[in-house]
C-alpha cells in the first residue's frame, strides 16, 4: 500500500517512485558506457607505441610473405588483381574503413539491451581480452601491410581510389604497422561466434556474412596478409579457452514418471 502524505497527488508518488527505479539502470549504463569507451581509447593509443618501428616492420613483412610462400597460401596480390572493378576496391575501402568499429558498437549495445546479464558481461570481457593480446602482439611484432610493398604485385587501393585511412588527421593518429593480427578479422569471428552462441539465426547469419566479407575485404585493400587473420583466430580461441561462456539457462527437468505396463487381461 502507498501512503500519501495530506496534498500530495498520487501521480507524484508515481513519478517519484519511477524515477527512483530507472536511476540505478541509468547509472549502470553510464559506467558501462564508459568501460567500454576507456577500452576503445587505451587499445587506440596503445597502437601508436610501435607506429616507428619502420625497420623491424619491413623485415617482419618479408619473414611472414615468405612463410606464405612456402605454405602454398594463395597469392593476396593474385586474388587483388581479380577484383573486376575500380568501383568494388573503392566499396571495399568504405567497408574497410567505416564497418569495423561501428559494428563492434552495434554489437555491445545489442548484448547490453537484450541478451541475460552473465552473456553480455563474458561477451565484453571476451572483447577486452583478444583486443589486449592483440595490442601486445601490435607492439612486440610491428609489420607493414602487403600494401605497401608494390613490387610484389600489391596496389594500395586507400591511397589509388579512396577514402585513405591513413591519409591527413586520422594518419596522423594511425599505426600503419599493425597488421598483425588483423583486429577486423578477430572481432569480426568474435561477433559471429557470439551471436551464433546465444543470439536469434537470422543475426547470426548476418554476422557470419560480415565475417566472409571483412576477410575479403582486409585481402583486397592489401590491409592485412592471410597470416594475419589465422593469428587473430588463434588468439580468439585462446581468449574462449581462458574465458569459457557461461552455461545457457536451460528450464529445469520436469519430474520423471515411470509408466507401469499393462497387466495382460
Amino acid at each position: 500500500m502507498t501512503t500519501l502524505h495530506p496534498g500530495q497527488p498520487p501521480a507524484a508518488t508515481a513519478v517519484r517512485r519511477t524515477a527512483r527505479g530507472i536511476a540505478p539502470h541509468v547509472l549502470r549504463a553510464l559506467m558501462e558506457l564508459g568501460l567500454v569507451l576507456a577500452m576503445f581509447e587505451f587499445y587506440r593509443y596503445g597502437r601508436l607505441l610501435s607506429r616507428g618501428e619502420t625497420a623491424s616492420a619491413y623485415a617482419h613483412a618479408l619473414r611472414v610473405h615468405h612463410l606464405e610462400h612456402n605454405l602454398h597460401l594463395p597469392s593476396e596480390a593474385m586474388l587483388q588483381a581479380l577484383v573486376p572493378s575500380d568501383t568494388l576496391l573503392h566499396a571495399a575501402n568504405i567497408y574497410y574503413f567505416s564497418v569495423h568499429f561501428p559494428s563492434m558498437i552495434a554489437f555491445l549495445v545489442w548484448g547490453y539491451l537484450f541478451r541475460p546479464r552473465e552473456q553480455y558481461h563474458w561477451a565484453r570481457n571476451l572483447v577486452a581480452l583478444l583486443t589486449a593480446s592483440a595490442l601486445v602482439a601490435h607492439i612486440v611484432y610491428p609489420l607493414a601491410p602487403p600494401r605497401m610493398f608494390p613490387q610484389w604485385g600489391f596496389i594500395d587501393t586507400m591511397s589509388t581510389f579512396g577514402p585513405n585511412a591513413y591519409a591527413g588527421t586520422s594518419g596522423a593518429m594511425a599505426n600503419q604497422f599493425a597488421a598483425m593480427p588483423s583486429l577486423h578479422i578477430g572481432w569480426a569471428a568474435l561477433i559471429a561466434y557470439v551471436i551464433f552462441r546465444t543470439g536469434p539465426r537470422w543475426l547470426a547469419w548476418v554476422a557470419a556474412a560480415h565475417l566472409a566479407i571483412t576477410v575479403l575485404v582486409v585481402v583486397v585493400t592489401a590491409n592485412h596478409y592471410w597470416l594475419d587473420g589465422f593469428v587473430a583466430l588463434m588468439l580468439l580461441g585462446l581468449a574462449i579457452i581462458v574465458l569459457p561462456p557461461p552455461k545457457r539457462n536451460l528450464p529445469e527437468p520436469g519430474p520423471v514418471v515411470l509408466h507401469q505396463p499393462h497387466e495382460d487381461r
